[in-house]
């Protein structure tokens, strides 16, 4: 787990610094350094207190929990967990009887541009009706439900409605192969799929019901019982009787009023499977209470948010983005909030800031790849450029999902803010539940590309390799030191797994291990994420295992004899994955190459799905390897960017090996 000291700290060399406004300070949540420095010294010196008030003014609790955190049996840690509550009534329930009621909780603009909204009164009636449909087939409290849906307000309506009944659920992208599917309901026991006949992108119908079909088909889910399908386009889909109803079907004569069903603080609110370095997916374990509250809480602090904001988190609820700041973040905090269907660059790349135009949108949550292909649109046709929409509604940027480099923040900062709104540049993870570090917009002074402090409460730090503290400036491994409520509290199934990837024994089995390598600053201090020290790739903002990608490679039996997947840097995707290919038949060159080269790329889509495609494919006779045999991947990592190898290679059992990768293609 070593990490780069010199690379990293050539990073550090950013001197632009953009101080929060004087009128940003005054109207803030959290105002000015001064009372950032004050909660953080309230969390210092009552920890559990800290959150026990924080936990008792943010959510609304069925039964008041006693005891605020349980570390008997670190590192899996409890939070309130004599509490009970309902994450689906702290999203919707407490607002009736209130003016909230009535006010727009969705602004859903779909693929073609058509706009439907939603208040909090008629999203809860349809919430209840849906859990209703689930309690019918079966569907009770404890049961995992796979959700495989398009990025549309039912997809939304899915999530809570398991929540509102304490049923797990576990979604996945709607970009994900068949045989993800398959391996995630088994995994997970699902007994129900929430899916689509098809969803919209782009202008494309492209279909979901016959990958669950298909991934079905595969085995081993017997445990599924229903398949409820959302007929989001006129085209007719295979429908298997017996198991599969639609969305109308199952809704038919169900109530719009379902009492939501307490659960305990520790109570499994949903599964989402992440990548890890090994080839089986990690069903990352949230919990309600701890996660719920945090959920509030960084809607309001991260975004500054006000009642008359309307919020955008451009994210698909298939990953973490989605589930914490559309899913339940925003309903929660009682926001107007945007759900976009579609793709930024549909029917043209001036997408995004028409809409925010169009809905006067406030705070607007991005991803740096986005960003990145916006600004590329944008200087290859000026009728798509921002300044070709009127944004003068936008108070607040964001972006997430990796580190944003800095002159990419600053075309964001100027030519979508102009100058006027703040970045909070948010780092975290599927594992952390939400917002670790993150600029606090009437608060932070902003320095472009660094997350610059550690929210109140989070107890971050950079170590060296056996948990000690390392000083500014020099390059290390991003620990946090104490838990916190919206961690992740193990791997579904998999606890031995989930200490030996979170809470390595080599750094004492109490620091949290987020898995970057980071960098503080030697003036003021702040955060830098410098990149992964294991071997997940972070590809738009999506991680990826290596593990994952190889293991698909070498599955095309006929063909791949070995493979090994390292990142290379992207200027769009932030990191791209180039593929070592070692075939089962001479090497192949020229246009054969590129054929080959075309039918793998097109395997691992079908395997994993489009996402983890190689953008690079090199073959080679061989891989470099040590005498015991073990591929040397720092040297891969080396030749995917194109660099000179200056590492040792006397290891290497084929050095000569080096010269023909660096070539082939």
């Amino acid at each position: 787990m070593s990490t780069s000291t010199s690379a990293m700290e050539s990073l550090l060399v950013e001197n632009r610094v953009f101080p929060p406004s004087e009128a940003m300070v005054k109207a803030a949540r959290v105002s000015g350094m001064d009372g950032y420095n004050a909660l953080c010294a309230e969390a210092e010196k009552d920890f559990e207190g800290f959150w026990a008030r924080l936990a008792r003014e943010n959510v609304v609790w069925n039964k008041p929990f006693t005891r605020t955190l349980d570390e008997s049996n670190a590192p899996f840690y409890q939070w309130f967990d004599d509490g009970e509550l309902n994450a689906s009534a702290n999203c919707l329930d407490k607002h009736i009887g209130t003016p909230t009621e009535n006010k727009v909780a969705v602004i859903f603009e779909a693929d073609d541009g058509t706009v439907t909204k939603t208040t909090y009164k008629e999203l809860l009636a349809r919430v209840s009706q849906f859990a209703n449909a689930l309690k019918a087939d079966g569907v009770k409290k404890g049961d995992r439900v796979l959700v495989y849906m398009p990025m549309t307000l039912e997809g939304v309506i899915a999530m809570q409605a398991c929540a509102r009944i304490g049923a797990t659920h576990s979604v996945v992208f709607g970009g994900f192969s068949a045989k993800a599917l398959q391996e995630r309901i088994i995994d997970a026991g699902a007994v129900a799929v929430i899916t689509s006949n098809y969803q919209m992108r782009g202008g494309k119908e492209l279909p979901l019901k016959a990958i669950v079909d298909e991934g079905l088909g595969m085995g081993g889910c017997d445990t599924i019982k229903t398949v409820y399908v959302y007929q989001r386009t006129q085209t007719a889909c295979n429908m298997v009787a017996g198991r599969d109803k639609t969305f109308d079907e199952a809704l038919a004569g169900k109530s719009t009023e379902c009492a939501p069903v307490p659960v305990g603080a520790e109570h499994p609110l949903f599964i989402l499977y992440t990548s890890g370095s090994t080839g089986k997916p990690k069903g990352v374990q949230h919990s309600t209470g701890g996660y719920l509250l945090w959920a509030k809480l960084t809607m309001d602090w991260t975004f500054d948010l006000k009642p008359e904001d309307v919020f955008w988190c451009t994210a698909d609820i298939g990953w973490i983005t989605g589930h914490t700041y559309v899913a339940y973040g925003p309903l929660a905090a009682g926001a107007t909030q945007i759900i976009f269907e579609g793709i930024p660059t549909f029917p043209n790349a001036g997408r995004f800031w028409q809409m925010i135009e169009r809905h006067k949108c406030s705070i607007f949550y991005t991803a740096p790849t986005a960003i990145r292909s916006l600004i590329k649109a944008a200087e290859g046709d000026a009728a798509v450029h921002p300044d070709r929409s009127d944004l003068s509604s936008l108070r607040i940027l964001g972006s997430v999902g990796e580190p944003i480099n800095p002159e990419a923040w600053m075309w964001y900062y100027k030519n979508v803010g102009h100058e006027k709104c703040p970045i909070v540049d948010t780092f975290w993870q599927t594992e952390t539940g939400g917002h670790m570090m993150t600029p606090l917009p009437g608060a932070t002074p902003l320095v472009p590309g660094s997350c610059t402090l550690p929210l109140p409460g989070i107890m971050a730090a950079i170590v060296d390799e056996v948990g000690n503290d390392i000083p500014n400036g020099t390059g290390g491994i991003l620990v946090v030191k104490r838990p916190w409520p919206s961690m992740i509290r193990t791997i579904w199934n998999d606890p031995e797994r989930f200490k030996k990837s979170y809470f390595p024994e080599e750094m004492g089995g109490k620091l949290y291990l987020a898995g970057d390598g980071a960098v503080r600053s030697a003036d003021r201090g702040y955060f830098r994420i410098t990149g992964r020290i294991d071997d997940v790739l972070n590809v738009s903002g999506h991680r990826m295992g290596t593990m994952e990608i190889e293991s698909a490679l070498v599955s095309k039996t006929d063909l791949v004899a070995e493979a090994a997947v390292v990142g290379r840097p992207d200027d769009l995707t932030g990191e791209a994955i180039c593929a070592f290919v070692v075939l089962k038949r001479p090497m192949p060159k020229g246009d054969e190459a590129k054929a080959i080269a075309k039918e793998l790329r097109d395997w691992v889509a079908k395997e994993i799905g489009p996402i983890a495609k190689p953008k690079d494919i090199r073959f080679g006779e061989n891989l470099p390897k040590t005498r015991s045999g073990k591929i040397m991947r720092r040297l891969l990592r080396s030749l995917a960017k194109g660099e000179a190898v200056t590492q040792d290679t006397s290891t290497l059992e084929n050095p000569a090996i080096l010269d023909q990768l660096g070539q082939a293609y």
